[in-house]
This record gives structure tokens, C-alpha cells and sequence, in this order.
């Protein structure tokens, strides 16, 4: 066999090897993915309010996003930690506190400030497909004056993915009701949010999100259907980590901007 055949098998093996290893890894991003849309399942059944609420905040994280310019990558990179920033809620060791009608104790507030904590738990499995998901939901009640939890970390030290969650997370739970007070008006969470920038939020985030436009769009994202079904006959983004999960068939979040509270 001379040498110039040898190399041409050579290369050949290694194209195959390639080939075969992708599609191996396509077939287990495809499982990680699966394994996503089952847990949040898992949150619609633990409590469909909060399932609502999590696709609300992932609806109005992308506003902000598409708002903000960003690559689709990271945009469904932000969607995926606003949709499972609340994961840790659904631990047992939460569940009655969560379901309960009355306010909460100082106590309580202290278990459920584990929740951040306990969802990063539960996601890092998934971290060598998704790798900012559990980094996000981990850090989405810290503040940018470093006085958030549970790490305390201090600006854009705090990922993107969840800096822009928490606006959407305060948002959404301003302007809707909890089990123990009533929802207010969009204005108010207008106002929540402006008083938190630079202390609680990143203040150019701020900016962004509470321009007149966004906050309309945001504002839009009240009235959707929170719990829409992907389309039968529909195919996913072939690769994993961009894949659009079944409840969104379209986005809420997608359409382009011409110009640009400490939640439990």
C-alpha cells in the first residue's frame, strides 16, 4: 500500500469518526433538550401559576434581548435560564412554603432563598450542553451593588442571562397577583424597576427595558397565552442548545425595536 492511499484511508476513517461522533453527540443534545422540556413540565405540575410565570418572564427576558441586539445564540441562552430561574421552587423541601396563602415569615423568606441555589443543583447535569443555565438561575437575585444572593456578586460579574432575568422576573411580579397581595399596574412596575437601577439592576439594562416601546411590548406579553404548544408537524433547530421548546411557537419576544423589587 503506498503511502498517498495509506493517507487517503487515513483521512477517510477520520471523516467517518467525525461523522459518527456528531451525529452521537446531536442524538444526546437532543435527550438534554428532552430532559429540559421535562422539567418544566415538572413545573406546570407542581403549580400551573408558576409555569405561567416562568413563560411570562422568558416571553419578556427576550424583549429585552432582541431589544439589546443580541446574537440568537445568546438569546435562547437568556430564554432558557428565564425559564428555569424558579426550577429550585419545585424541591420538596419548598413545596408547602410555596403553596402557602399567607404571607411569608422571615423564616420562610430564608428557605425559599435557598430556591436559586437548589435549581442550579438540579440543572448543572445539563451544564456541558448548556453551560450558562445553571450559572444563570444561580445568579438571578444577585444585585449590581453586590447585595443580592446567594453569592453577592457585584455587576457584570453577574451573567447577562441573569441580569436580564431578574428585570423580566420583577416585571412580571409586580404587574401580577401572588397568593398573599394583588398585582399592580404596569406604571408601578415601571416604577419598581427604575428605583432598583444601579442599586438592584444593571442601569443600562434599565434604560433599556423601561423605554416606552419595550415596556409595550412587555406590557403585550400580560395578555399572551402562556402555555402555547409548538405546532404539530413542527420540527426543532437541529442542534440542542437552540432548540425551542414545545409550549413556544412562536416567540413573544421576537419582534425587532426600531429605537431603542426584590421578588421571592
Amino acid at each position: 500500500m503506498n503511502q498517498r492511499l495509506a493517507l487517503l484511508l487515513g483521512i477517510a476513517a477520520g471523516g467517518a469518526y467525525v461523522y459518527t461522533d456528531r451525529k452521537n453527540r446531536r442524538s444526546t443534545e437532543r435527550i438534554a433538550a428532552a430532559a429540559l422540556e421535562t422539567l418544566l413540565n415538572a413545573v406546570d405540575a407542581n403549580d400551573e401559576g408558576t409555569g405561567k410565570h416562568v413563560r411570562r418572564v422568558a416571553a419578556c427576558a427576550l424583549i429585552i434581548a432582541e431589544a439589546a441586539g443580541l446574537e440568537e445564540r445568546q438569546k435562547r441562552a437568556i430564554e432558557r435560564v428565564a425559564l428555569f430561574h424558579d426550577i429550585g421552587k419545585i424541591h420538596e423541601a419548598l413545596f408547602d412554603i410555596v403553596h402557602d396563602h399567607t404571607k411569608l415569615t422571615a423564616e420562610q423568606r430564608r428557605e425559599i432563598a435557598t430556591h436559586p441555589r437548589r435549581g442550579a443543583e438540579v440543572l448543572a447535569p445539563l451544564a456541558a450542553f448548556y453551560p450558562e443555565l445553571p450559572k444563570g438561575v444561580l445568579a438571578h437575585h444577585e444585585r449590581w451593588d453586590g447585595k443580592g444572593y446567594p453569592r453577592g456578586l457585584r455587576g457584570n460579574r453577574i451573567p447577562l442571562e441573569a441580569r436580564i432575568t431578574a428585570i423580566a422576573d420583577t416585571f412580571d411580579a409586580v404587574t401580577h397577583n401572588r397568593r398573599y397581595r394583588q398585582g399592580s399596574g404596569v406604571q408601578i412596575a415601571v416604577e419598581v424597576i427604575g428605583a432598583g437601577r444601579g442599586t438592584q439592576f444593571d442601569p443600562e439594562l434599565v434604560d433599556l427595558a423601561l423605554f416606552p416601546p419595550i415596556v409595550a411590548q412587555m406590557q403585550n406579553v400580560r395578555i399572551a397565552t402562556g402555555a402555547r404548544r409548538r405546532t404539530p408537524g413542527t420540527r426543532p433547530h437541529e442542534r440542542a442548545p437552540d432548540v425551542s421548546f414545545r409550549w413556544r411557537s412562536e416567540s413573544l419576544g421576537s419582534r425587532r425595536v426600531e429605537s431603542p423589587a426584590r421578588v421571592d
